[in-house]
């Protein structure tokens, strides 16, 4: 699964990264520890124009009686999403791109699991997300919502995790992102696993672990020596 990404650069950044038309995203603040139900950036596809927006991480289907179901929703099984009520429409219509410097996934280890931050090395990353939006019953508020797409781990990953989040691709971005594009199959094949080449990783710091915790400094690598010491 993912439970943490960094999100630390300007919206400028992706918009240009990802050829965007227009921003018409709130600003947020750099986050070195994106936790679910937080807001964050995402590239959709709106009346034929490519838009860099902000949405909760967590997504609340349109059916949703409340937005508790969020925090259960940060993810999507790449495997079953196309075919799951809760993420079936948008799997269909509303796919996006949510950009991350990186994200954490932690290793089990004899005396608890060790935090490792995997990163794009030349760019930010693209994972694969669905959208949703929905409307609050009780305050008419329309709530916009996405999942990030998790799949099998690449070589850089498989000795950490069992998953990790679907990375598309440049070459995939297009088509992921079209929103008349509504071919189950075709969706699907776009999510493979990530090029290792694109990425590296290191062991972090487990400050990482609590949420309160938001600093460049947890994503800096651990010595060898500090590795022991951080398990105790």
């Amino acid at each position: 699964m993912c439970g943490r990404f960094v999100q630390s650069a300007e919206p400028e950044t992706y918009a240009e990264l990802f050829d965007v038309d227009r921003i018409v995203a709130d600003r947020l603040p750099p986050s070195y520890n994106v936790a679910p139900t937080d807001p964050v950036y995402a590239v959709a596809e709106h009346d034929g124009e490519r838009l860099l927006g902000s949405f909760r991480w967590g997504l609340i289907p349109f059916w949703a009686k409340d937005r508790r179901i969020a925090a259960k929703n940060i993810n999507a099984r790449s495997e079953t999403a196309a075919t799951k009520s809760t993420f079936r429409e948008s799997f269909a219509k509303r796919r996006c791109l949510i950009p991350a410097e990186g994200f954490y996934e932690w290793q089990p280890r004899p005396k608890g699991k060790l935090p490792h931050y995997v990163y794009g090395v030349e760019q930010p990353l693209a994972l694969a997300g669905l959208w949703a939006t929905w409307r609050d019953p009780e305050t008419d508020e329309r709530v916009r919502s996405c999942s990030i797409l998790t799949g099998a781990p690449n070589a850089k990953v498989r000795s950490i995790h069992d998953r990790m989040p679907v990375i598309l691709p440049a070459t995939a971005w297009s088509m992921w992102l079209d929103r008349d594009m509504q071919d189950p199959a075709r969706a699907q094949a776009l999510l493979r696993p990530a090029d290792p080449e694109i990425m590296d990783v290191h062991p972090v710091s487990t400050l990482v672990n609590k949420v309160a915790n938001n600093v460049p400094e947890l994503i800096e690598p651990l010595t060898t020596g500090a590795v022991d010491q951080e398990l105790g």
